[in-house]
């Protein structure tokens, strides 16, 4: 076993990146583009009464095995697990769109979800191996362009897509550009390989997966499909309230635990941690509810939903550019999450006041407003985690952060349904509309100040320069790691 260091980035890191960020791209477009499929989809296949499966059974494979996969790369190599979940998910892909029934489709959408679990984090872990961190915000900025992309372009493609070529290609689409993402991280991929003799956490793995599906469940359930206080729902917190402790304590006696406890132990990781969930209650209760207000409130076309959210998408890419850069020369980054949480919790005030008197163009301005602390912040969480702990365990804390980004999402959209519904009932259909939105972002301003303290307390610990040694979990940089070299 030999000691190393922090390499130097290859001189042709983005043209490697290339490839991985179009399967990330694949995972993060699926959804968006097949909501926009929905009623050609039940029209053909039937089974209306099942329909919210489709997008929950990806949900929840998706959440559930994100985790997994991190640490499967931190144990066997990221080069090997990135490329089988791509092949699991062109497989899961392939066999969506020959679906001949809906219990076939949602089936098929678990294994297509699976296999995306693997993407996003494993994604943020092979930039995280690839490029060290002074160098590494450069590169994260490439990340949150492929999630605006898709926000935007997923509606898009998916009705054009469904409108010429028929809602099966919606899924098939995936086939080509998965097999060039796969050809292309196959042939550029060069890392290191892991631990061949690892064990595997099964017990973990079957214990984090029953319970972030239960959790997801509860937040997808609750209020909409079935009320808080069915057997249904019931159930679910039952199985997450016994889950979670056993799950906990299955960690403390594993030897390679699916998520190390001893992360949360380290404070930047731990305070990130609540950033994500912030970063995903805002950012998915905006994606899902910004539109809503654009459309019936101030009357835009609902054809081009995506386009829509330009004013906060635009911002994040170009901000989280920049933050990127300018982190890149100074090796500081303390500010970023400061004025992310600031603008965040400024922007889910301003959106607060709209009522149905809002123009077009003063709505824009405070999605700017969104998206520009989005674009500080994002990115920056899934950095300061990797920044704390050792490379043996940088796959863990991505897979934790793009977890807890996922949750964050679903509660949102759960938890801002549930207001927005209280709202808009009593009320005439605009004002409620307008009303519920107000609601919405008023509680969004609540979480995003609790964002920003978390954001003040953050220790600002030295990014590593190439040559650097590489992070401990604890807040200050490690004399040196062992890195088992394969």
């Amino acid at each position: 076993m030999n000691s190393i260091t922090t390499a130097q980035a290859p001189r042709n890191v983005r043209w490697i990146l290339l490839g991985v960020m179009l399967a990330m791209l694949l995972g993060m477009l699926d959804n968006m583009i097949i909501g926009t499929a929905m009623p050609t989809i039940v029209g053909e296949l039937g089974g209306l009464d099942r329909l919210s499966w489709v997008v929950s059974a990806y949900t929840l494979a998706t959440a559930a095995s994100t985790p997994i996969w991190a640490k499967l790369g931190d144990l066997f190599g990221r080069k090997t697990n990135y490329l089988t979940s791509i092949a699991i998910f062109l497989i899961g892909s392939g066999l969506s769109g020959a679906a001949q029934n809906m219990d076939q489709l949602i089936g098929f959408r678990v294994l297509q979800g699976i296999g995306a679990g693997g993407l996003a984090a494993g994604a943020f872990a092979i930039i995280g191996e690839l490029i060290p961190p002074r160098e590494r915000a450069k590169y994260m900025g490439m990340t949150a362009s492929v999630m605006a992309f898709a926000t935007i372009g997923g509606p898009l493609v998916g009705g054009f897509v469904t409108d010429h070529l028929g809602w099966r290609w919606a899924f098939y689409l995936n086939l080509p550009l998965g097999i060039i993402a796969f050809a292309w991280c196959q042939a550029t991929l060069h890392l290191t390989a892991r631990r061949p003799n690892a064990k595997i956490d099964y017990l973990g793995a079957a214990l984090l997966t029953v319970t972030i599906s239960a959790i997801v469940l509860i937040a997808t359930w609750g209020g909409s499909e079935y009320a808080w206080g069915s057997p249904q729902v019931l159930t679910a917190i039952a199985v997450a309230a016994i889950g979670l402790p056993a799950f906990l304590w299955s960690q403390t006696r594993a030897p390679e635990p699916i998520i190390p406890l001893n992360l949360f132990g380290n404070r930047n990781f731990a305070l990130v941690s609540v950033l994500s969930v912030v970063a995903g209650v805002t950012m998915f209760g905006a994606v899902s509810f910004l539109p809503l207000f654009q459309q019936t409130v101030q009357g835009a076309s609902a054809s081009n939903s995506g386009l829509l959210l330009l004013p906060m998408m635009v911002p994040i890419i170009v901000v989280s550019q920049l933050a990127g850069r300018v982190m890149s020369k100074t090796g500081r980054y303390k500010v970023f999450p400061i004025a992310g949480g600031v603008l965040l919790t400024a922007g889910s005030i301003a959106l607060a006041t709209m009522d149905t008197d809002t123009s077009r163009f003063t709505a824009g301005v405070y999605m700017a407003m969104l998206g520009a602390g989005m674009g500080f912040l994002m990115q920056m969480t899934v950095l300061i985690a990797q920044n704390s702990v050792a490379m043996k365990d940088i796959g863990a804390a991505s897979g934790v952060q793009t977890l807890f980004r996922t949750l964050g999402g679903s509660f949102g959209v759960a938890l801002f349904g549930a207001l927005f519904n209280r709202q808009v009932r009593g009320h005439e259909h605009l004002a409620g509309v307008a009303a519920g939105i107000d609601s919405i972002f008023t509680w969004s301003a609540v979480l995003c100040a609790i964002g920003l303290v978390a954001a003040l307390f953050i220790v600002e610990v030295p990014l590593r320069q190439p040559g650097a040694p590489a992070a401990s979990a604890g807040d200050r940089a490690p004399a040196k790691e062992t890195v088992p070299q394969g």
